[in-house]
């Protein structure tokens, strides 16, 4: 009698010690699962989400806008048939040469095409069809008058093939004339039935 009762005693409390064993064992392993997936979880989340723009202050997009119509204006000349150029730049090249570049827009309320004169008198250039090959420089003080250049074949440096404008459409041009000499700082601008207009050179 006291052996079975000694050994229903011993079963009795090894069964306290393993269901005590497993309940530390469950418990440690759900906290650790908490509290290690609430971090990860939070982690992840913030290395996923998209990263918010930086919002520029008011100082940095003052100082990163650009002013409309900031770029230099030569002169602009506006003629009687409905066309207006405007000159952006009138600058010397390396090889000796002086690049006159801007845009021509017609500033009529109807079509324009550009006049048979803008393209010089030469049978060379006007095979080249309508252009800007009668476009002249004028150097007052040094007494000289500059065209414009041509290649080889003898078409001119300049922009060629101009077609019908319609109403307010504008394309940009550009001519190479013969740089003259340094000491040259303005030249008279003329285009055929055009105002002349003087030009600062750089």
């Amino acid at each position: 009698m006291r052996i079975r009762h000694g050994a229903k005693g011993h079963r009795a409390a090894t069964a306290v010690l393993v269901a005590a064993a497993l309940s530390l064992s469950l418990t440690a392993c759900g906290g650790g699962d908490d509290g290690s997936d609430r971090k990860n979880t939070g982690a992840e989340s913030t290395q996923s989400g998209p990263e918010q723009p930086k919002q520029p202050s008011a100082a940095e997009g003052a100082e990163g806008a650009e002013e409309p119509g900031a770029g230099a204006t030569l002169a602009v000349i506006k003629g009687a048939n409905g066309f207006e150029f405007t000159i952006s730049a009138a600058e010397r090249d390396e090889g000796g040469f002086l690049t006159l570049s801007g845009t021509v827009k017609n500033i009529s309320s109807g079509r324009k095409i550009p006049p048979v004169q803008w393209n010089g008198q030469e049978n060379q250039v006007k095979r080249t069809g309508p252009s800007l090959g009668g476009v002249t420089l004028i150097d007052k003080a040094g007494k000289k008058r500059y065209y414009v250049l041509r290649d080889t074949e003898g078409y001119p440096l300049t922009t060629t093939g101009l077609g019908a404008f319609e109403a307010g459409a504008s394309v940009d041009f550009f001519a190479q004339f013969p740089a003259p000499p340094e000491e040259t700082e303005a030249l008279d601008l003329q285009i055929p039935l055009m105002p002349s207009a003087t030009i600062e050179i750089g």
